[in-house]
């Protein structure tokens, strides 16, 4: 039995983001049971609010101050952080997700 994968995938820029949802769909093809998330910030928030995805929507994660700072709000399904992605991310990774900068 292989162990459990859990993977952030780091999307501060628009080509991040794509990287990061390429990404996204090959880990899913290769390991079906993996858990991965994209966590956008910066410039690729506005990316991901104004290019819909349907598969991965749902896996993205965007960062409150960047989307203040943007002055928009959420689009569902896209999940807010609950604080800074800076913070998110490296409390993730303490509890055993493995990071990718995309």
């Amino acid at each position: 039995m292989e162990p459990e994968l859990k993977v952030i995938l780091h999307a501060p820029s628009p080509a991040a983001l794509q990287r990061a949802r390429n990404n996204a769909l090959n880990l899913r093809n290769g390991m079906p049971a993996a858990e991965v998330r994209i966590i956008a910030n910066a410039q690729a928030v506005e990316a991901a609010l104004d290019v819909a995805h349907e598969r991965l929507d749902a896996s993205t994660w965007i960062c409150p101050v960047s989307l203040e700072r943007l002055g928009r709000g959420n689009r569902e399904p896209l999940q807010v952080l609950g604080g800074p992605a800076v913070l998110e991310i490296a409390r993730m990774q303490v509890a055993g997700w493995v990071y990718i900068r995309a």
